[in-house]
């Protein structure tokens, strides 16, 4: 068997109980030791208090895993060792039998393969923007899956190392369902917000599981990006941000850094350029989001058992 649910979750989903599909990723390779344990814990305490199940995803002895236990996270969260897995990774990894970290790609495949309709994580990847002279763009594994994935993924926007305009036109182009929670503009990972419009917006759980049932009933194969902002008050200043990026991201040019080390990189540079006022915020941002997707999953669960 090559994808191996936990008993845990699959009676939780198997009772239409509310369940949320975690990246690890995010602790394997995007966030420093141990302040990647730590958003272990504050995670899962968010959505627990919230009255749903963590289900963190990763691939452990030639299987893709759903639900982990504590040191099956430790393991992964060890540092450098676990590989970074996105969906196309998937089989290169199961069959060595590599400790793996996935994607969101990955993980909201898998999620969906277990009957988990929500996942949450902090930015999503995107559009890269080209270096002076490059013709060709660098883009996330993440919008494809999404483009066909019926999942609700919870974040906060793009991550902020990315092109935000060129990333939603790409999202729109693909058919996936952009949605603000609680805003009218694309929220931009570290950032409040991005110069994006939004045509759609929702104020409250139940009406962002609303549209994610909308979205199962109609038998559509794209996902439902549900954003939501950074708190105000842990946010960065957009121009300050954009000029640590650009630090961040003339470091990685001059490191000759590419391919999946570009993300890990840039947000470790970030964090440095910004004196590690960045990984506080996307800690904050992490839990945060993981709230929701509780929030959001508890009043799917509760809009289904109702029928």
């Amino acid at each position: 068997m090559t994808l191996l649910v936990s008993d845990e979750v699959r009676l939780a989903v198997e009772a239409d109980r509310p369940v949320v599909g975690l990246e690890t990723s995010v602790i394997g390779q995007g966030l420093p030791f141990p302040r990647n344990l730590e958003c272990v814990e504050r995670s899962e305490r968010a959505i627990r208090g919230a009255g749903a199940l963590p289900a963190w995803t990763a691939v452990l002895d030639g299987t893709v895993r759903i639900g982990l236990e504590r040191a099956e996270l430790d393991r992964i969260g060890t540092p450098d060792a676990a590989t970074k897995v996105a969906r196309r990774d998937l089989p290169a990894a199961v069959a060595s039998g590599a400790l793996g970290a996935t994607t969101v790609s990955a993980t909201i495949w898998a999620a969906e393969r277990a009957g988990v309709a929500v996942c949450a994580t902090g930015g999503i990847g995107g559009v890269h923007p080209s270096a002076p002279g490059e013709p060709t763009l660098d883009v996330s594994a993440d919008l494809l899956e999404l483009a066909r994935t019926p999942a609700l993924l919870v974040c906060s926007g793009p991550k902020s190392i990315v092109d935000p305009v060129a990333t939603f036109e790409r999202l729109e182009e693909l058919g996936v369902a952009v949605v603000g929670y609680g805003v009218d503009r694309l929220p931009f990972f570290l950032a409040r917000e991005a110069p994006v419009e939004l045509e759609h917006r929702v104020d409250s759980p139940d009406e962002a599981a609303a549209i994610a049932d909308a979205n199962r009933r109609l038998d559509l194969d794209a996902a439902v990006l549900l954003c939501n902002p950074i708190a105000a008050e842990h946010a960065l200043d957009p121009d300050e941000l954009l000029a640590a990026t650009h630090r961040a991201e003339e470091r990685m040019r001059d490191a000759g850094v590419g391919g999946k080390a570009v993300t890990p990189f840039l947000l470790a540079a970030l964090a440095e350029e910004t004196d590690g006022r960045s990984l506080e915020a996307n800690l904050v941002l992490l839990e945060d989001n993981a709230r929701l997707a509780a929030e959001v999953a508890v009043a799917l669960s509760a809009a289904r058992s109702g029928r």
